[in-house]
């Protein structure tokens, strides 16, 4: 199998640019019982409709309609700002809420149960469709991320938002900041996490609220929104299929960050007969999660592009084992210029100065299934995972790699920054090789991470040969830590990596970001083969020959318990919960 990564698409706020007023309201019951005496003010948030009618295409090869309906809560006074934490895998994900006191920011802690999991607010908007009847022929509700593809609904609003552009999907992340910023406005389309309404082509009347428990919380007004909803159907083979589809005729047809160490956001291991789950799939381009947050390297696929049938097929065939990543771009979504080291190597004393460093910490593995191999090798069993090292900070990863003439490796370096950005300091780290197989082909660095399969004692029994890796910030794993860059650049392999004649290449790892890789790449697994059944624990860990300057080098481990079974041919693995987090 190959690697690829998915890119991330994006699309511009549909036109609509006048503010709707609406009345401030006060804190409500459920949080004056939580509040001290001195009220405290949150946002003015309103829901709106962008459009007053909207058309969505029901495919003859794929039926069913995503319900884009173009609404959108707006966010007036002050941003809406959510933080969305766990202590551990073994505590609920809480949410506390930045509202304002005198003009000072706090903290104020919503109700136990708010949310589940880190996707966003669950059953936040009502939809109710009927036919032109009056019949009603559908009632569902979807959660809603913050984050979603989002712009201003006024002129002198700030001209860009702080809050980051998804709600991460995987399975361990940590800490999550959502946001809507004062003045803006961002979709409530639910995208690739809810399932696509079976609805004949015809006309209807779409109605979306907002749940009154969120109402209630954040004090927003009783006002559906109404949408005329037509929906036709089309065929791959009609001749127009080449042109461009009407707005959310697709899944995704937003999709955000997509797929990652990619075409926007994958990374897989062994086999293709893994199919992911809506925890695994990235967001539609419209949540702005799309792969780069999470999925990670590998070939899962993001969300259906904002592509007709016809070329959405086409697409689909680029993402087979012969794919590989071009030259500033993956999957032909998204473009962007590499991040740049210097031209020649640093001169100077080497040194590891004391100034703030990373802190390389590893996700318990996920994602985890038995195959035959990439290459339906007869007799061979291979355990395959999905992995994920982060940077808790407080300081970038920054390895350069420089190439002398006419070498084959790279010689690497760590680079050190003090407070202000200045670069104060260097050491070298190791190496950097050219990786040549399709769905590769770019720069990989060398001990940055390894696998082992331990046996219930926690002693080795195999060791992945997954050795060498090219960074990049494919997933949101902790956004609440010190200095976490909420828009991390190098988000696929487009913007990292480098080319075959490339003279040096920068590979960077962000504060708060993750980089995953997942169960289908090659590497990426174990031959268990002649390893008997029993109890193991997959154990990811990063900087394994400690060449990389951290802050702290004991946290680098995680073990994921799993039990495998079977026999030769039909290996089969039980992987219990971790925690309170039951991802496989």
């Amino acid at each position: 199998m190959t690697r690829k990564r998915t890119a991330r698409l994006r699309r511009t706020l549909l036109a609509g640019t006048t503010a709707i007023a609406v009345t401030a309201v006060t804190a409500g019951i459920v949080a004056a019982a939580q509040e001290p005496a001195k009220a405290a003010t949150g946002p003015k948030l309103s829901l709106v409709a962008a459009t007053t009618s909207v058309t969505l295409t029901s495919w003859k090869e794929e039926p069913g309609v995503y319900l884009d309906l173009g609404t959108y809560l707006v966010s007036e006074g002050t941003p809406l700002e959510l933080k969305v934490t766990r202590k551990s895998y073994k505590d609920p994900v809480a949410v506390t809420q930045t509202v304002y006191e005198g003009g000072k920011a706090r903290a104020k802690k919503l109700p136990t149960g708010t949310v589940t999991d880190f996707s966003g607010l669950p059953g936040f908007s009502e939809i109710t469709l009927t036919d032109k009847a009056g019949k009603k022929v559908l009632t569902r509700s979807e959660s809603f991320c913050p984050n979603n593809a989002s712009g201003r609904v006024r002129p002198d609003a700030p001209s860009t938002s702080k809050y980051p552009e998804s709600c991460p999907a995987n399975p361990f992340t940590l800490g999550s900041v959502w946001g809507i910023e004062k003045g803006w406005a961002a979709n409530t389309y639910a995208g690739s996490y809810t399932e696509p309404a079976q609805l004949p082509a015809g006309s209807y009347t779409a109605k979306v609220g907002v749940a009154k428990k969120y109402r209630d919380l954040f004090g927003i007004a009783d006002k559906a929104a109404t949408v005329k909803v037509t929906v036709v159907e089309r065929s791959e083979d009609d001749e127009s299929s080449a042109t461009v589809v009407p707005r959310s005729a697709k899944a995704g047809e937003h999709a955000g960050h997509s797929a990652g160490h990619h075409a926007p956001s994958a990374h897989a291991g062994h086999g293709p007969g893994h199919t992911p789950t809506l925890a695994e799939a990235a967001a539609p381009v419209t949540s702005g999660a799309g792969p780069s947050y999470n999925v990670g390297h590998g070939p899962l696929k993001a969300a259906p592009p904002a592509l007709p049938w016809a070329l959405k097929k086409k697409q689909k065939s680029g993402l087979s084992s012969q794919a590989v990543d071009t030259v500033g771009q993956t999957d032909g979504s998204r473009q962007a210029p590499a991040l740049k080291p210097l031209s020649k190597l640093p001169t100077g004393k080497p040194s590891v100065p004391d100034v703030p460093k990373p802190d390389l910490r590893s996700l318990p593995a996920y994602g985890i299934t038995v195959s035959d191999g990439d290459k339906d090798i007869p007799g061979k069993d291979y355990l395959a995972f999905s992995a994920n090292v982060w940077n808790a900070g407080p300081a970038q990863l920054v390895v350069d790699g420089f190439r002398s003439p006419g070498k084959a490796k790279m010689d690497a370096f760590q680079y050190f920054y003090d407070a202000k950005g200045k670069q104060v300091g260097y050491t070298p780290t190791g190496t950097m090789e050219w990786d040549p197989r399709p769905g590769h082909v770019h720069w990989h660095f060398t001990d940055f991470a390894s696998y082992r399969l331990l046996k219930a004692d926690k002693k080795e029994a195999v060791r992945s040969g997954k050795e060498a890796f090219c960074l990049a910030n494919t997933d949101a794993i902790d956004y609440t830590v010190k200095n976490a860059n909420w828009h991390p650049y190098n988000t696929d392999l487009a913007t990292a990596c480098g080319e075959e004649n490339s003279i040096s290449v920068r590979e960077v790892l962000d504060v708060g970001s993750g980089d995953t890789y997942t169960q289908d790449l090659p590497g990426q697994s174990f031959d268990i083969t002649g390893v008997p059944n029993g109890t193991y624990y997959i154990q990811v860990l990063a900087n394994p020959e400690k060449r990389l300057k951290e802050n702290n080098l004991d946290n680098n481990s995680a073990l994921r318990k799993i039990v495998l079974g079977g026999e030769p041919g039909k290996r089969t693995v039980t992987v219990p919960a971790h925690g309170l987090v039951n991802a496989n």
